[in-house]
């Protein structure tokens, strides 16, 4: 299995996106900051996640996220649906 995860900073409402196919630790090297990125942007809360059968297809996922480069976007993938009224 493999995994596509989004962070979050809630202080700055910064987001990191990426891919593994070990997402405990994964997080765990983010939050001890293991890794620059994170370090810098602070983005330890896990916020989202999808699951995927092979890395190739998390890392093509991945891809897609980043290249929409829109913070609407990602909320709105992080809340879901917005039910109808």
């Amino acid at each position: 299995m493999a995994w596509v995860y989004i962070l979050r900073n809630p202080v700055t409402d910064r987001y990191y996106v990426g891919s593994t196919v070990n997402l405990e630790r994964r997080l765990r090297q983010h939050r001890s900051g293991n890794t620059r990125t994170s370090l810098i942007l602070g983005t330890k809360e896990l916020v989202y996640k999808e699951e995927y059968v092979t890395v190739e297809e998390a890392r093509a996922r991945e891809k897609k996220i980043k290249s929409y480069k829109s913070r609407v976007y990602i909320k709105k993938l992080i809340n879901g649906p917005v039910a109808q009224r």
